[in-house]
């Protein structure tokens, strides 16, 4: 087996060094539960690098990451349930998730929903306070002294 220092899984270039769970985190979309169930499903070794794959096995990875409900993955674990364009349980990675996430709030903010409402604002959205933080530009802070100043 011959060690390539930079694979390339999904689109992403990985360092060869890094453990197989660490190195598929690096695609976006994939975290440490995931990558885990995708090293395990596959039958590769946890402990090995991501430099000693081969290309099958890389090939395999990459199917899995586009599709893990047909590698029997509970729906629950998928990162885009129930499309609003096609109603199915789907798993983005990398710039498709990007680019679906850019389509909810583009969608949100056509609509008129207070989310959308939100986002348009540049406001927090999730129901943070807003009071004290969150502030954007130049801050005037506290201006008592200013006013002691000029009297």
């Amino acid at each position: 087996m011959s060690f390539r220092h930079i694979v390339r899984i999904a689109g992403v270039d990985i360092n060869g060094e890094m453990s197989l769970v660490y190195g598929l985190m690096k695609i976006k979309g994939v975290g440490p539960r995931l990558a885990r169930i995708c090293i395990m499903k596959l039958g590769l070794d946890p402990r090995a690098r991501i430099g000693y794959l081969s290309d099958e096995d890389v090939k395999k990875i990459e199917s899995f990451l586009h599709d893990p409900l047909s590698y029997g993955v509970p729906a629950w674990m998928v990162n885009r349930r129930k499309d609003y364009e096609t109603g199915q349980d789907k798993h983005l990675i990398g710039s498709d998730l990007i680019f679906a996430a850019r389509q909810d709030i583009e969608r949100e903010v056509r609509i008129r929903s207070w989310r959308g409402f939100r986002h348009s604002l540049g406001l927090k959205v999730r129901g943070q306070r807003t009071h004290t933080t969150g502030r954007v530009g130049p801050v005037l802070g506290v201006s008592k002294g200013k006013a002691k100043q000029q009297k």
